[in-house]
């Protein structure tokens, strides 16, 4: 009695969590949104979608001319030549110069077109890619949905049969003060009830467990309270198997299905590439325009002349041990000098050019090359991956429909199996209350009922769901 005692305790403490962790009860529907706007793979595809359409745009730009300005002011000292005479001097200066310069390309064999093309493909593709991200998301919380609810039944059919054998058991304890049976068969049906709630709590441990994946694909914190809707399995509204043949499911797929979409996009991206590559190794045409002005502040210029009457000739007389330098006569003008402002010799020196350049590419260590034949095999494994996706998408569909058939065969079995078994039990209870059966034998058609319930049902919501997943391929999305 002890043991019964503690029995009941536990099942009232996991009823009374069951019942605070279904305050909240979340659809189908409600799963699917929450999981789209907050699931962290969602959040990263998004984030590669940014990335390419900052590619695209970048590309884009290579279009239009470039614009540079380059500037230097620095202070130089020590030994220079002097350009007038070629003699070394020691020399403190300071210079600086300043240019802008722009430059457009012309033609270069449609490498930059190329290149847009590819990035814009790519930016499509990495966008429909969160289309697929979204609903590889949706399919499997459906799966973990289904799941959590064949869970929640399964719960619900080992709380049946705890109720079931502890009614037996109290007839049977009523039995055995009144001397009908033995006190053998309480023994039994008691190790048999330690049996079927040591079940109950393993189910109710199974579906904690589910819920706790769910709420990790909905990116929900785990100690947050969560639990689901419990639709009847039998409300659940499925297509006949007749109408998803899996040929057809397969075409409609290869046209509503964003992974094919996605690997067709980015074939198309590879042979830009390709092409870009090819680009790339031919010659290219360029213009270019400059404008730049300079500054010295040892730089002089003449400004205007001056009368002069001798010039030295580079002789001399001693008179008095004192030493004279000799004049020549000479009646013209000498020219004078100044060192111009900043902003005059930034004016003076200003100067403009424009013109075409031609870059042809003779010997670059193989570069080009390589990355051209590296760019004909990432095309060649993009097309390699789309034939696999392709593949594995025909494969998991003839899958689904071959698991549904083989389900629902089951399920028919299953159905036929609890009818009998549900039979075959009440003729074992009412042999066993007039003393006509024994325990063990009792014990023995209850557990291939629940048996024949569990398969049942494992193989009615195995149905349901291969059916839901040929729905889904065939493009009419997850509904329950």
């Amino acid at each position: 009695m002890k043991k019964w005692k503690l029995f009941l305790t536990v099942c009232l403490q996991i009823c009374l969590v069951s019942v605070s962790f279904s305050q909240d009860k979340w659809d189908l529907k409600r799963s699917v949104e929450y999981a789209l706007a907050n699931n962290i793979s969602v959040k990263q595809a998004d984030v590669q979608a940014r990335i390419a359409a900052l590619n695209l745009n970048q590309s884009r730009l290579q279009q239009i001319p470039t614009l540079g300005f380059d500037g230097s002011l620095g202070l130089n000292n020590g030994r220079t030549q002097n350009p007038a005479d070629f003699s070394a001097v020691n020399e403190t200066n300071v210079a600086g110069s300043f240019s802008l310069s722009s430059s457009v390309t012309l033609f270069n064999w449609f490498r930059i077109k190329n290149t847009i093309a590819a990035n814009r493909l790519e930016a499509e593709a990495s966008k429909t890619n969160i289309d697929k991200v979204k609903n590889d998301i949706s399919l499997n919380v459906a799966a973990a949905y289904l799941q959590a609810l064949l869970n929640k039944e399964q719960v619900s059919a080992s709380e049946l049969q705890v109720k079931l054998t502890l009614a037996q058991l109290e007839n049977t304890r009523k039995l055995v003060i009144a001397g009908s049976v033995p006190e053998l068969n309480a023994a039994e049906l008691e190790a048999q009830l330690a049996r079927d709630s040591a079940t109950l709590v393993g189910t109710q441990q199974t579906a904690a467990v589910s819920l706790l994946q769910m709420q990790a694909l909905l990116n929900l914190d785990a100690a947050q309270p969560f639990d689901i809707a419990a639709p009847p399995v039998e409300l659940i509204p499925v297509e006949p198997l007749s109408e998803l043949q899996p040929e057809a499911v397969f075409q409609l797929a290869m046209a509503n299905m964003p992974l094919q979409r996605v690997n067709q996009l980015r074939v198309e991206a590879a042979n830009k590439n390709v092409a870009a590559t090819r680009g790339a190794m031919m010659p290219a045409l360029s213009a270019y325009a400059r404008m730049g002005t300079a500054y010295n502040n040892n730089y002089l210029e003449p400004y205007g002349k001056i009368p002069y009457a001798g010039i030295d000739s580079s002789a001399s007389v001693k008179i008095a041990n004192q030493t004279y330098k000799v004049f020549a006569p000479f009646a013209g003008e000498l020219n004078m000098i100044r060192n111009p402002g900043f902003f005059q010799q930034l004016d003076k020196a200003f100067g403009q050019s424009i013109g075409l350049s031609l870059a042809i590419p003779i010997f670059n260590q193989g570069q080009l090359r390589t990355q051209h034949n590296r760019a004909k095999l990432d095309l060649r494994n993009t097309e390699l991956q789309q034939e696999l996706d392709n593949q594995t998408l025909k494969q998991d569909i003839y899958k689904a429909y071959t698991e549904a058939t083989a389900s629902f065969q089951k399920y028919i079995a299953g159905n036929k199996s609890v009818e009998t078994s549900q039979k075959a039990f009440d003729f074992a209870t009412k042999r066993y209350n007039i003393g006509l059966l024994n325990t063990i034998d009792l014990l023995t058609n209850q557990n291939n009922l629940f048996k024949a319930k569990i398969d049942k049902l494992t193989a009615q919501y195995d149905y349901v769901f291969k059916l839901k997943v040929l729905e889904f391929y065939k493009g009419q999305g997850i509904k329950l």
